[in-house]
């Protein structure tokens, strides 16, 4: 997943999938029509394009058009044959074996050297990749045989998931690797599509390359109903986006509010995902008064956290009981239940006092705008439920590109209200542990050895065998709270004049099919 953001919705989720109306899944059962135009409305602007330089979720789904992976993901999370035509994965190995006859955007063929740089790339240090340790673990090692098409990953210390994170990772072609700054506003992928105009904060016109046959799974290039271009329209406003999907100049957009409600009958169809929504992070550098584990025990039980999620899920939210999207999860143990401070507003105004010194305590609060309209209420009730515990807390709304400069260090927050989406337990890694940006992506200054040392003994079992110390790795960051998870919520994807199908969380564009 994956990504900041509500996939990532980063790296994110398997779904329950169902259409409204007729219930059929095909938006009325109306014939694939050739040759349209897709347009998909997008929560924020993308901001830099380069797919090993973002953990934006809107910059994740845009990728999705222009780059692939070494494996795909099927709605239920079965892995697909991607750009690799086979794999195996044992442990600390793994080894691709490339389908034949890709071509990249710029009419190279993508060879298995190129591959093999990618991840080479991602996995150094020095180069400052935020997808290193979410897909690649840093250190990893590749090697190539052009001749057989194989890409040899050897990585220093066990992962557990290892086939899946190195096959989610975007490839990149060779001259984009060559010259990183075309990849800002551009795209050099061997993806379905190609980026032929790109106005910031507006649009971005995208077109379909006719030769592209190596989709996920059993994808034909000669299917009907596969768009001539897709539109991907940048429209902040969930209201404004639904207001386009019922006059037909949309045909698809993600909800995370009550707008999504409008959409009923049988000419929309809409995707489910239950995902982890709501969540406080607390930046822990040192000489912050987050730092102190006292002072976030004290935060924390000043909030009324189921009050919390109904405002911010305007009622329509559940109780969190992980920090991974849940169906993508191979681990589903609870791991919040018990493992968060009771709510005690007179408890928390003394212990606020004793954790400061009597010393005021003033926070910068950032708060998500893309995550919905019961954003701005939520982070206004911490607001008022911290200031009765006697904190002053100055809320700051922020952007999906200003979320991407929290993750890189380039923002002053103490407190931030916005969620990270991950499909697979392991992705959380660099995120809690290891060094801060620039030189990783640990951007609330986590120090949490118990979570360490869970997460190595877990990485060591293949699969869901290390499940019970994932789960014991989740509910160290919960006791120290380094996160501190409120809200799950369903954030569907409605369509309208379209089939479509997610994966991972994101709208998988070799799954879309015009309708007439």
């Amino acid at each position: 997943m994956k990504a900041l953001g509500l996939t990532a919705v980063l790296g994110a989720a398997v779904l329950t999938m169902s259409a409204c109306g007729g219930g059929s899944g095909d938006s009325g059962g109306t014939s694939l029509v050739n040759g349209k135009t897709f347009v998909m409305a997008l929560p924020g602007d993308p901001g830099n394009l380069d797919p090993h330089f973002t953990s934006l979720s809107v910059t994740g789904q845009v990728g999705r058009f222009l780059y692939d992976s070494l494996l795909g993901f099927a709605p239920d999370g079965r892995l697909l044959p991607g750009l690799a035509a086979s794999w195996e994965s044992a442990g600390t190995t793994a080894t691709f074996t490339l389908r034949k006859n890709v071509t990249c955007s710029d009419g190279s063929a993508l060879t298995a050297s190129t591959v093999a740089a990618n991840i080479n790339f991602v996995g150094d240090v020095k180069n400052g990749s935020t997808r290193i340790g979410t897909y690649v673990p840093a250190g990893a090692r590749a090697t190539a045989d052009d001749s057989a098409g194989t890409v040899a990953v050897t990585v220093p210390a066990p992962d557990a998931f290892l086939d899946r994170n190195l096959g989610g990772l975007p490839i990149v072609c060779d001259s984009g690797l060559t010259d990183r700054a075309k990849l800002k506003q551009n795209a050099l992928g061997s993806g379905m599509f190609t980026l032929t105009e790109a106005v910031p904060d507006d649009h971005y016109t995208l077109t379909r390359r006719k030769e592209y046959a190596w989709g996920p799974g059993d994808f034909k290039a000669d299917q009907a109903g596969l768009p001539d271009k897709v539109v991907l329209r940048v429209v902040a406003n969930e209201a404004t986006a639904a207001n386009l999907m019922l006059s037909g100049e949309v045909n698809a957009a993600r909800f995370t509010g009550p707008d999504g409600q409008r959409l009923q009958g049988a000419a929309y169809l809409k995707r489910d995902i239950m995902a982890p929504t709501g969540e406080m992070w607390f930046n822990q550098k040192p000489g912050l008064p987050t730092a102190a584990l006292e002072v976030r025990r004290a935060l924390v039980q000043a909030l009324d956290l189921a009050q919390l999620r109904q405002v911010f899920a305007s009622g329509r939210g559940g109780p969190p009981t992980g920090l991974v999207v849940p169906a993508t999860s191979p681990c589903r143990q609870d791991t919040v239940t018990g493992n968060l401070p009771t709510f005690d507003a007179a408890g928390a105004k003394t212990a606020v006092a004793a954790a400061s010194n009597g010393k005021p305590v003033k926070l910068t609060v950032a708060f998500d705008t893309s995550s919905g309209p019961g954003a701005q209420a939520a982070a206004e009730l911490v607001q008022q439920q911290w200031a009765a515990a006697g904190v002053q807390a100055e809320l700051k709304s922020v952007t999906e590109t200003q979320i991407g400069q929290i993750a890189s260090g380039q923002f002053a927050w103490d407190v931030a209200m916005f969620p990270i989406g991950v499909s697979l337990p392991s992705q959380l890694v660099p995120f809690f542990s290891g060094p801060t940006p620039p030189n990783g992506s640990n951007f609330a200054s986590v120090r949490n050895d118990a979570y360490v040392a869970a997460v190595t003994a877990a990485a060591r079992t293949p699969g869901d065998g290390g499940c019970d110390q994932w789960a014991a790795a989740e509910k160290a960051l919960l006791q120290h709270l380094d996160l501190v998870p409120f809200a799950n919520s369903n954030v569907p994807v409605y369509a309208r004049g379209s089939q479509l199908d997610l994966s991972t969380g994101d709208v998988d564009p070799t799954s879309i099919r015009m309708l007439g």
